[in-house]
């Protein structure tokens, strides 16, 4: 899929190391499968946000917030193609701050360095959205942003965040290009 023409993403990472540890890992793999077990389905895949909504009660608190996520990042991603290819960057940032919500609130995989960067890149001028990326506990976010406002995004980023944590974040600045293809 493009990106939204006059944009540029760029990967922020907090200066931390992951603290994923494998139970926790595991702990929300067996609780989403245990969700779709409950609906009867080899993977969450197969469950609308609509019917996960109708048993919602049936399911332990826990358990439904990883799955609430899972259903709702599906359907997120379903949509981020769309937007993608009508070119709505405000869509999209829409999408990912939302994306970024069900992370922090329902999977539960962010760490207070990842939502600081994210509210540090939403917070600055030409920021379109912004999410945690990889497996979470701590690593980078990305965040979509206009070009012609890509440099000074990084500049006032990575002063807020350090000013925010006392950690210090490196971005990378990138462009979307032509993928792979024959040289002749």
């Amino acid at each position: 899929m493009p990106l939204p023409l006059a944009t540029a993403v760029v990967v922020l990472d907090t200066g931390t190391r992951r603290g994923l540890v494998d139970s926790a890992y595991n702990e929300r793999r067996s609780q989403c499968e245990e969700a779709a077990k409950h609906f009867g389905v080899k993977a969450l895949r197969d469950v609308s946000s609509v019917q996960l909504a109708a048993r919602a009660a049936e399911l332990d608190s826990t358990t439904l917030r990883r799955a609430r996520h899972v259903v709702s990042e599906n359907e997120r991603t379903l949509a981020a193609a769309e937007v993608m290819q009508r070119g709505d960057a405000q869509a999209l940032g829409r999408l990912m701050d939302q994306s970024h919500e069900s992370l922090r609130h329902d999977f539960e995989v962010t760490s207070d360095a990842l939502n600081a960067v994210v509210e540090c890149a939403r917070s600055t001028s030409g920021c379109f959205g912004a999410r945690m990326t990889g497996a979470g506990f701590g690593g980078c976010a990305v965040a979509l942003v206009a070009e012609d406002r890509a440099e000074d995004f990084v500049r006032q980023v990575t002063a807020r965040y350090a000013d925010a944590t006392n950690l210090e974040a490196h971005a990378y600045l990138c462009r979307p290009a032509a993928g792979a293809r024959i040289v002749s």
